[in-house]
């Protein structure tokens, strides 16, 4: 009776969890798709204590793991949301190199025969994976912390050290399937201390321009590192689980690949961050003309249609929220107004949908780069909160940039072009913007949210109220 409970509840977290994914699709529908993945989770945690025993060190361990994520996820800026994804990730990677050796010492299941072999393969995979997993993961949180460098660390004859690396795992395996004991547990724990090396080796290669794909990736080997983790333990749930949140992960970067023009399979072998040249990027020249609020203001109220492309500054700054009011004031004149997000602006997937939707701006006026960037021609305004590599004509235009050929929202199309940005510094990527120079570009220095704050007071006093902000 009690494994017919476990399993129907099994079912039912595993449709959940389906279905949360699907409403993670939309935006529309992410909320709903959010309670529904904590709902499966919640039922999965309760029939898996229900056929385990240690009742006390369950509610202690459960205790304090949701006094931790609760504490953390409270805690936690927006900024600072994909150093978190990435430090999830890193711990869901520790936890499959943590069963996979308990399970080499001591079996779950009484096996004889050809299941000891297929188990010690399983526990083989699942701690490869795991401490990849786990060590990728620590250094895409140290570059998005700016611990170590953002750009592509490569070391010399990389590859070469990386495929040595590999020859040495596929090596160890034979070994390690016929070995008992003490030697068995070297082996694997010689195993596990290359591929975490190898981790660390294809993240640092990978640069900070490309850490949202990442971000995306190491999420879809965290799945695979659940799903090996199930394999383990015989658990038919973390199977699934694993397999949903690997697949989509993988999807999702496939998708971020193609919207970049990289290639997938150099992302899996750690060559995302090699440049695409080995020149170096021309040389800059001109000067910046950078304008005042007034000016600003003056400028949105004689335009027709207004774009604005946020970024990361946006972020930082938390100045999402007068941005919605300013386009909630313009939408009101009967301006066009829209959100243009480039695939991977921000620091992960959908960072700049979030801030947006956290602040009411509509679903249906936040475009993605591919629907918005044709438009841009025929644009009075295009107002750049916060964005720097994103927006960086370098990628078309200069053969020799380290970020030539990926994909770029093409501000410098329409009539004018206001960036809000602290100074002149390069964007994390390390190239210089020569969007800066452009004629039709001015430059609005200072804290993104005290900029749009002051926008935003001159909109007010030179309108009449407006209506509340809603779709169109």
């Amino acid at each position: 009776m009690e494994n017919n409970l476990v399993t129907t509840a099994y079912i039912v977290a595993s449709a959940l969890f389906i279905l949360s994914l699907a409403g993670l699709s939309q935006p529309e529908t992410a909320k709903r798709g959010n309670l529904l993945g904590i709902l499966g989770m919640a039922i999965a945690f309760g029939a898996t204590a229900l056929i385990c025993q240690g009742y006390p060190v369950q509610i202690g361990s459960i205790g304090l793991g949701v006094l931790v994520g609760v504490l953390a996820a409270a805690r936690v800026a927006m900024t600072d949301m994909p150093e978190m994804v990435a430090l999830l990730n890193s711990f869901v990677g520790l936890a499959a190199v943590l069963v996979g050796f308990a399970e080499y010492l001591q079996p779950s299941a009484a096996l004889t025969g050809t299941d000891i072999t297929v188990h010690r393969v399983e526990i083989y995979i699942g701690v490869f994976i795991g401490i990849v997993t786990f060590t990728g993961s620590v250094i895409a949180v140290a570059k998005l912390r700016g611990w170590v460098p953002s750009r592509a660390v490569l070391l010399p004859a990389r590859h070469v050290f990386t495929l040595g690396m590999l020859g040495a795992i596929a090596f160890l395996v034979a070994p390690f399937l016929t070995a008992t004991g003490s030697p068995g547990m070297w082996i694997l724990a010689a195993m596990t201390a290359i591929a975490g090396i190898f981790g660390i080796v294809i993240v640092m290669a990978i640069g900070g321009a490309d850490m949202a794909v990442v971000i995306s990736l190491l999420n879809s080997y965290s799945g695979l590192a659940s799903a090996a983790a199930g394999f383990m333990l015989n658990n038919d749930l973390l199977i699934i689980t694993g397999a949903l949140v690997g697949s989509s992960g993988a999807i999702l970067s496939y998708i971020m690949c193609k919207g970049m023009n990289r290639s997938f399979v150099n992302v899996l072998l750690g060559g995302f961050g090699e440049t695409t040249s080995s020149g170096k990027a021309a040389a800059l020249e001109g000067s910046a003309t950078s304008t005042t609020t007034a000016e600003v203001v003056e400028l949105l109220a004689n335009a027709q249609s207004v774009v604005i492309v946020p970024g990361y500054g946006m972020a930082v700054a938390q100045a999402q929220h007068p941005v919605a009011e300013i386009t909630r004031l313009l939408r009101a004149q009967g301006k066009q107004v829209r959100f243009g997000i480039h695939p991977v602006a921000g620091r992960m997937p959908g960072h700049m949908n979030v801030l947006l939707a956290e602040a009411n701006v509509p679903y249906d006026i936040v475009l993605e780069m591919d629907e918005i960037n044709d438009d841009l021609r025929q644009t009075d305004v295009v107002l750049v909160v916060g964005a720097n590599d994103t927006v960086n004509p370098s990628a078309k235009n200069d053969p020799t940039s380290p970020i030539a050929g990926m994909p770029v929202m093409e501000v410098w199309e329409a009539d004018t072009v206001v960036v809000l940005k602290r100074g002149m510094s390069s964007g994390y990527a390390g190239v210089e913007n020569p969007l800066f120079f452009n004629d039709n570009t001015l430059m609005l220095f200072g804290d993104a949210k005290t900029n749009v704050n002051g926008i935003l007071a001159q909109l007010s006093t030179s309108t009449a109220p407006a209506p509340a902000l809603a779709a169109a």
